[in-house]
C-alpha cells in the first residue's frame, strides 16, 4: 500500500510587541522569524549556517540541526539531481495576510510536517518562542481535529470515479512548465506529482513505484473546461544579500473534466504539501473539489 505520511501542527502564540503581516507575506514573516530563532538556538559564529548556503556539517562537528531543517542539501542520496532538497515542512498562515497583531493579542498558525521520523516542531516551537510568547502546540488530524497519529494519504488504489473537479489556489501560485501561468491539469498534476513524490523519498517511506510516464500521459487527456485566476505581486527582500525576490502568483479557480480518479490521491497530498516554486513560506495551497 502507497501512502504519503505527515504531521500538522497549530501553534498558539501571543504578540509581545505588535506584529504586521503584509498582504500576501504572512509566510514570508514566519519564515523570517523562524530562521532567526532556529540559527540562534542551533549555530554559533563558528556554524556555516551563519553564512551563504549552509553545510551539512556545523563548526561543532556535528550535523548542522539549523541546515537540515531550514537549507537542506543533497547527500547524494535521494532524488538525482537536486543539489538542495526541499525544506521538510510548509508553513499554513494565509488568514494572517493583511493582519496587524496587537501587543497581547493571539494568533495561530500551521506547520505540516514531512519529516515523520524527527520531533522537528519542538525545534520550531523553540524558534518561534523567541518570535512572540508561545501558549500551545497542538497536533491535528486530517480534519483539524486534535490527534495523536500522523495524517496518512493512500496513493492507492485510485480515488472515487470522478469526471469533473474543482481547484481552487488559495494563495499565490507558480507552475513551472504552465504556459501563461495557466494551470493545465498535465502540468499541475505533474508537480503535484514531483513534489509528493520527492518528499516521501527524502523524509518518508522510500520513491513511488509508480509508471510516471504512463500516468502522465492519461493526465495529459483531462481538459481545464473553466479558470478564473488573478495574479498577485508580492516581493520579499532578502536579509543575507538584501536582494528582492517575488513571492506573486496566480490564486482563483479552474475547473477540469476527465476520468480523474487515479490523480485525486495526489492532489489531496498537494493540499498539505502546495505546489509550485517556494510551497515552504505557503504559496501554492490547493482546496480540491468533486463537482456534480
Amino acid at each position: 500500500m502507497l501512502t504519503f505520511d505527515l504531521r500538522s501542527f497549530r501553534f498558539h502564540l501571543s504578540a509581545r510587541n505588535v506584529i504586521h503581516f503584509p498582504e500576501a507575506a504572512a509566510g514570508n514573516v514566519l519564515r523570517g522569524a523562524l530562521g532567526a530563532g532556529l540559527k540562534s538556538i542551533h549555530c554559533s559564529g563558528d556554524c556555516p549556517g551563519w553564512s551563504g548556503r549552509a553545510a551539512r556539517e556545523c563548526g561543532r562537528g556535528h550535523p548542522c540541526r539549523y541546515a537540515q531543517i531550514f537549507e537542506p542539501v543533497s547527500s547524494g542520496a535521494g532524488p538525482s539531481g537536486l543539489a538542495d532538497w526541499p525544506r521538510p515542512f510548509v508553513i499554513r498562515a494565509a488568514h494572517l495576510n493583511g493582519r496587524t497583531i496587537g501587543t497581547g493579542e493571539t494568533f495561530w498558525f500551521d506547520i505540516n510536517f514531512f519529516q515523520t521520523r524527527d520531533a522537528y516542531w519542538n525545534d520550531f516551537a523553540g524558534a518561534f518562542s523567541q518570535f512572540a510568547a508561545l501558549m500551545s502546540v497542538e497536533q491535528l488530524d486530517s480534519d483539524g481535529r486534535s490527534a495523536s497519529q500522523p495524517i496518512s494519504i493512500r496513493l492507492d488504489p485510485p480515488g472515487p470515479a470522478a469526471k469533473r473537479l474543482r481547484v481552487e489556489f488559495r494563495t499565490p501560485t507558480e507552475l513551472k512548465g504552465s504556459p501563461r501561468q495557466q494551470p493545465e491539469f498535465a502540468v499541475l498534476f505533474a508537480r503535484a506529482q514531483d513534489r509528493v513524490s520527492t518528499l516521501r523519498q527524502i523524509y518518508g517511506a522510500g520513491p513511488l513505484e509508480v509508471d510516471f510516464r504512463a500516468m502522465r500521459a492519461r493526465a495529459a487527456e483531462v481538459r481545464m473546461t473553466h479558470f478564473d485566476l488573478q495574479q498577485v505581486t508580492a516581493w520579499r527582500r532578502s536579509s543575507c544579500n538584501r536582494q528582492v525576490h517575488s513571492i506573486g502568483g496566480f490564486v482563483g479557480v479552474a475547473e477540469y473534466e476527465g476520468a480523474l480518479g487515479e490523480f485525486l490521491p495526489y492532489l489531496e497530498a498537494a493540499r498539505w504539501t502546495g505546489v509550485g516554486r517556494q510551497c515552504a513560506w505557503g504559496k501554492g495551497e490547493l482546496k480540491v473539489e468533486l463537482v456534480s
